[in-house]
């Protein structure tokens, strides 16, 4: 008997557009999911099963042109394919909804409290984060999370997401040397998780001391009539 796969009758992501071809009007649309993936990419450098789209074309269906968001966060899927990387990210070859999708919000406003909010939830994508720089008398981060299929605000900053294991929130900080607002990641006991530049001035701060606690061991080892260099 023939075997039907329906999977086999729609188009791979390497047949479809890598993008929907609209520009970015906003240059926070790329740096803050950029460094969110950033930061995950240390947090998480041991892991191969998460994946951090930026920019990238959620497709749901074949028919459709894609959902893009500027960021989105999806669990329990291949890091990388191979070399080339994910032109899109694609549902019936994933089979994994993403788990956290973001939008940060520019003076042209593209439907991120009404139709952009609608699609996800229908999508089944658990939290929703929206970013809005330019605001002034509203919260400038809300983070939603889908419960009954509907979107619930959460108040915290950082807001704490269990299924993923961290928290999200803003708080000013300096990033490829602009100083801020920013999206950071944090554990559960609030703390941010640094970002790579943060990351490298650590370790280069803690081999300068390392270095000058070997001088003065030294020194002291002189002292005593000691040669180190003959230890």
């Amino acid at each position: 008997m023939l075997e039907y796969d329906p999977l086999a009758c729609l188009p791979s992501s390497e047949e479809l557009p890598d993008s929907d071809d609209t520009p970015l009007d906003n240059e926070l649309q790329d740096l803050i999911p950029g460094l969110l993936k950033a930061i995950l990419a240390m947090a998480w450098a041991d892991r191969m099963d998460w994946f951090f789209g930026v920019d990238m074309g959620i497709y749901y269906h074949p028919d459709l042109p894609p959902i893009v968001p500027d960021g989105f966060l999806s669990l329990g899927v291949e890091r990388f394919y191979d070399e080339n990387l994910r032109p899109s990210y694609v549902l019936w070859e994933e089979r994994k909804v993403p788990i956290l999708t973001l939008e940060v919000v520019s003076r042209k406003y593209r439907g991120e409290y009404s139709t952009k909010k609608q699609e996800y939830a229908k999508l089944g994508i658990l939290y929703y984060v929206v970013y809005n720089p330019t605001r002034r008398r509203k919260a400038r981060l809300e983070v939603y999370k889908l419960v009954n299929n509907l979107y619930q605000l959460q108040d915290e900053n950082p807001v704490w997401l269990p299924e993923i294991g961290l928290g999200i929130g803003m708080e000013r900080g300096t990033y490829l040397g602009i100083p801020r607002e920013w999206l950071y990641w944090y554990n559960q006991q609030g703390e941010r998780l640094l970002t790579p530049e943060e990351q490298a001035k650590l370790a280069q701060q803690e081999a300068q001391q390392a270095q000058q606690r070997a001088q003065l061991l030294a020194e002291r080892l002189r002292s005593l009539g000691v040669d180190p260099d003959s230890l």
